[in-house]
């Protein structure tokens, strides 16, 4: 049925086209053409019809859109996997989401032995 609106929207809008070159901005267009007041639609009645013909498409066009979105299938949005989806493909780079690099610190590692701790030592300012 989408198919189908969708079809009949691309007819419209080719058709809207075609009827929108045909016009001419100061009303000329195809109503030039008739020289004569005995034509088969007149030059009046040319000029309504196209006018009559691009409103007429431009609203099938919208209406014909607004049907296809309310008939569309509704689709749910789910952002966690569903029950029974396959587990993610394993890339081949190592999984470094819950290691994080250790720094030296004091109160983590003994000082050695062998060496005394530093203190800062005050030399008197000359």
């Amino acid at each position: 049925m989408i198919t189908l609106i969708t079809v009949l929207i691309v007819i419209a809008a080719i058709a809207l086209i075609l009827i929108v070159l045909v016009q001419n901005s100061k009303g000329g267009g195809l109503s030039s053409g008739f020289s004569s007041s005995n034509a088969i639609m007149g030059v009046r009645k040319t000029t309504d019809f196209l006018e009559k013909a691009t409103w007429g498409l431009a609203g099938f066009i919208m209406v014909m859109s607004i049907v296809c979105v309310m008939i569309k299938p509704k689709t749910s949005m789910t952002l966690q996997p569903e029950i029974g989806a396959p587990a993610p493909v394993n890339t081949g780079a190592p999984d470094l989401s819950n290691t994080l690099p250790t720094l030296p610190n004091s109160s983590d590692t003994p000082a050695p032995a062998n060496e005394q701790p530093t203190t800062p030592s005050t030399t008197p300012a000359e």
